[in-house]
């Protein structure tokens, strides 16, 4: 298997199927995270390409990195009904294979989660920004509930949700590792998708400038 590639099999069929069911509420979220980006733009972790399309018209193109095969499938499927231009190929966001400076705006939408390591990933996505470019993110993250905070830790701790999450992480303080790469803040919201008891949940939806 090539380094730019990792397998999730049974995870992969199971996210292709609820990412459908459950976009009549994160559809509109999908809009809010994309709304105003222009010109050439890096999705990372594109999973099966339910972003595509919501794209805005003033996106010339998208660059999709989707590591997981059958989920890379799925997005090449999406990319041809995309109303925009739209080019799907494995890599990992902690190596992406691209100059400093590549793009205008990079996103990330429900993948820093599961990144090996989510520090390079996002020095990744830093370097491959134009200064003034801006990476765009929807995450689930650390609540801010002790107790629930707590029981997300052990949950990764212990292996148990990465196992049944294809690798995802429900402990990580996603807003404060943006930070600490250089990126500089402009809008953090929290959100929850589904019961705010869920070890997923909360969620952010946000913007931050290279």
């Amino acid at each position: 298997m090539a380094d730019s590639e990792i397998r999730h099999p049974l995870f992969a069929r199971f996210f292709d199927r609820l990412s459908k069911t459950m976009e009549r509420e994160v559809g509109s979220r999908r809009d809010e995270l994309l709304a105003g980006l222009s010109g050439r733009v890096l999705e990372v972790g594109a999973g099966n390409g339910m972003n595509f399309g919501h794209y805005p018209g003033s996106v010339r193109e998208v660059v999709a990195l989707e590591p997981e095969g059958y989920l890379r499938s799925k997005a090449e499927l999406a990319a041809q009904a995309a109303s925009i231009k739209v080019s799907v190929q494995p890599g990992l966001a902690e190596k992406l294979p691209f100059p400093d400076g590549s793009f205008d705006a990079a996103v990330a939408s429900l993948m820093l989660c599961t990144v090996g390591d989510q520090p390079r990933a996002l020095t990744e996505l830093r370097r491959v920004l134009k200064p003034g470019g801006e990476l765009r993110f929807m995450e689930h993250v650390r609540s801010p509930k002790p107790g629930k905070a707590r029981v997300q830790g052990f949950a990764d701790a212990a292996g148990m949700w990465p196992w049944i999450g294809g690798g995802c992480h429900c402990a990580r303080d996603t807003v404060a590792a943006i930070r600490s790469a250089g990126f500089e803040l402009t809008r953090v919201q929290s959100i929850d998708f589904g019961p705010s008891w869920m070890i997923t949940n909360p969620h952010v939806l946000g913007a931050a400038v290279r």
